[in-house]
């Protein structure tokens, strides 16, 4: 059974007061008289006697005293018009205050992402759009599996474009992704040949647990053909920075993003193999659910990253 307030009932009867009648009496009662407050609403002076009538019909009540060189409120005129007026002096400030929050956004937007996400393009971005707009709040939470962000109390989430569920909007914030295979000179020189996927079997891979306890399976193609390989080797660890930090201390193999191992592989740290094998990927996404309500600050976070996905 649905409970019925006092402001229901008072909502119910200010819906039955046309707005327009209400706002001819406010207004004569500000300014006086009909001709100066029909200047305020640009509406003629027999357009709000006429507005000011039925008020008076609806609430079965006399308004203003009027003759033909005055107007003048009625004691209950009087009354109402006091109550009247500071409250709709709140209904503008209010509505004045939501039109300046759209035009200078300040809410909080909270994003779900990986931690590589973060690090490589959401925060170079992030930093730029707060110096934007320094009203605006972020809370990143960075983790390795996906989430339900409703769930979660996230706005939006970022993850690799063929991770993102496929009921959400979903903008691209950054370039191509690609996964390497890289490992220090000093593994190559003394490992196996290495010349197509198969050969990882021969090899010591690191390996990455991701959520849900699985291991990361390394993905290959070349010239239409799809290859996955279940690989093996002495050492998992569950944090990209590490499969990197491991392939410099030569413990063997590992399945990185290019732009992880790039410092690594400018300054002859690593090597690449299986160069062939592994073409670029769409890569990272900004994503929220298609009927999501976006405010003016959430509005402005997109079109910025619609407008600078590309650095």
């Amino acid at each position: 059974m649905t409970t019925v307030t006092r402001n229901d009932e008072i909502i119910r009867t200010v819906g039955l007061l046309p707005p327009g009648e209400l706002a001819a009496f406010l207004a004569v009662a500000e300014h006086g008289g009909f001709r100066a407050a029909s200047r305020t609403l640009g509406q003629t002076p027999s357009a709000l006697s006429h507005a000011v009538a039925g008020l008076e019909k609806r609430l079965k009540v006399k308004l203003f005293h009027r003759s033909t060189r005055n107007v003048s409120l009625t004691e209950p005129g009087r009354r109402l018009a006091e109550r009247l007026l500071p409250a709709i002096g709140e209904i503008g400030r209010a509505v004045e205050e939501l039109h300046e929050q759209a035009a200078s956004p300040s809410e909080l937007v909270r994003i779900n992402c990986d931690a590589n996400a973060a690090e490589q393009v959401l925060m170079p971005l992030l930093t730029r759009f707060m110096k934007l707009q320094p009203a605006m709040r972020f809370e990143v939470r960075s983790e390795g599996r996906l989430v339900d962000l409703a769930e979660g109390g996230f706005d939006c989430g970022i993850r690799a474009a063929e991770l993102v569920p496929g009921e959400m909007v979903a903008i691209p914030i950054g370039p191509d992704q690609q996964h390497i295979v890289v490992a220090s000179p000093a593994y190559l020189d003394n490992a196996p040949p290495l010349a197509s996927p198969s050969d990882l079997l021969l090899h010591q891979c690191i390996q990455l647990r991701i959520a849900g306890g699985l291991l990361y399976r390394w993905e290959f193609q070349r010239r239409g053909e799809n290859v996955v390989v279940a690989t093996t080797g002495n050492l998992v660890v569950d944090q990209s920075r590490l499969l990197l930090a491991a392939a410099l201390d030569d413990c063997g193999l590992a399945y990185v993003t290019r732009w992880m191992a790039e410092e690594a592989l400018a300054d002859g740290r690593l090597r690449q193999a299986l160069a062939e094998w592994t073409p670029p990927y769409p890569g990272l996404c900004l994503y929220y659910p298609r009927h999501r309500h976006i405010g003016a600050g959430m509005r402005a976070f997109l079109d910025f990253l619609k407008a600078n996905r590309s650095i």
